[in-house]
């Protein structure tokens, strides 16, 4: 550090203001880079469909490309015969991205697309090759599908080991897909993305459990991985507690799981059930959830949603349940297949075994 960084503060203030200028203008440039990149391998698709369907090359044409293109740039990576085929999955995925670009350009002159255009198929273009070669392997002759992830990618960041997570998961699938009330019960903004925030089934395989497992065990294991539970949750949800008390009269409650979604700013009763979906569950949630909102519920939170979450359901019965309910109420699925057989359960050792044994090599160490 120079003298002068040490003395002047406003020197120091401004050796700082200039490296924070310096690092947005580089993530700018590795955004704009990627952007271009892909908007070439677009194109790349497009030609190469074109000439493989006027031209009747052979099924030789990828590995021709390839050669050519390589002895032309013999330090560049990406024109292997397999990174070309997926450029042109990519241009059949999206064939109309360079339509609606050009509509967006004329739209909005030189001006940045900003927000527009994420809403668009100009998304395509703001996430990484890697993680397109990902969602094109997984949603091949499914457009709607593979512009989900691409939009949920960028929604919340996504890296590839989390996308492919959700991707083997059938995420698209079940996005939103739990049976509820929220239509009758909350307006129309809020309905929209309470529903957004569910899922059905709920996939709990980051959990291993003896086969004949209980209620406590399961919530004990949920809580144990609780950052897994949170990613199955979804983005914008943060744990709250378990065995939340609350009072109904002179008789003591504990709520399952309590959470705070704060995407949707309000609280998130969550009861897990081990066996088939009940309608008597509903009432109960629903007396939890006018409870929250009377005594944990702030005045600017909105009003408390409550998620049922068993092994398993008739979504007729469910349906008919929530429908006699005012308060909103979802009910979902979950799926579990790490699960232990009962006669090897007593062959693992314990916590406190496992300790003890830690302890006593410990002391053989001493000596």
């Amino acid at each position: 550090m120079t003298s002068l960084m040490k003395t002047d503060e406003r020197y120091k203030k401004w050796i700082s203001d200039v490296s924070k200028r310096f690092r947005q203008s580089q993530i700018k440039a590795a955004v704009k880079v990627n952007s271009e990149m892909l908007r070439f391998y677009w194109s790349m698709g497009r030609d190469i469909a074109f000439l493989s369907e006027n031209a009747g090359y052979g099924s030789n044409f990828y590995k021709t490309i390839s050669t050519d293109l390589r002895d032309i740039f013999p330090d560049i990576k990406s024109f292997s015969p397999t990174n070309l085929k997926y450029m042109r999955y990519f241009y059949e995925m999206y064939p109309d991205a360079d339509e609606i670009r050009q509509q967006l350009v004329d739209e909005s002159g030189s001006k940045g697309i900003g927000q527009q255009a994420v809403d668009q198929l100009e998304v395509i273009f703001h996430i990484p090759w890697g993680h397109h070669i990902q969602i094109l392997g997984k949603c091949r002759g499914n457009s709607e599908k593979a512009l989900f992830y691409v939009k949920k990618t960028i929604e919340n960041n996504w890296s590839r080991a989390v996308l492919m997570n959700f991707l083997d998961t059938d995420l698209y699938e079940r996005q939103g897909k739990a049976v509820t009330n929220f239509a009758l019960t909350l307006p129309k903004d809020q309905s929209d993305l309470a529903q957004a925030m569910t899922k059905d089934p709920y996939n709990f395989d980051f959990l291993t459990l003896r086969e004949q497992y209980n209620e406590k065990e399961l919530k004990d294991a949920l809580i144990s991985k609780v950052e897994n539970f949170l990613m199955e949750l979804g983005t914008g949800f943060a744990y709250m507690g378990r065995e939340v008390m609350v009072k109904i009269g002179d008789t003591e409650k504990f709520l399952d799981l309590l959470f705070y979604n704060a995407r949707r700013h309000c609280y998130v009763v969550v009861e897990v059930k081990t066996g088939k979906f009940d309608s008597s569950y509903a009432g109960q949630l629903g007396t939890y959830v006018v409870a929250v909102n009377h005594q944990i519920k702030m005045d600017e939170d909105k009003p408390t949603v409550g998620l049922l979450v068993c092994k398993d359901m008739d979504k007729v019965e469910a349906q008919y349940a929530l429908e006699s309910s005012s308060q909103p109420l979802g009910v979902s699925s979950y799926v579990l297949s790490k699960l232990i057989p009962e006669e090897f359960k007593g062959s693992l050792p314990t916590i406190e075994e496992i300790e003890a044994e830690l302890t006593e090599n410990e002391g053989d160490n001493s000596d």
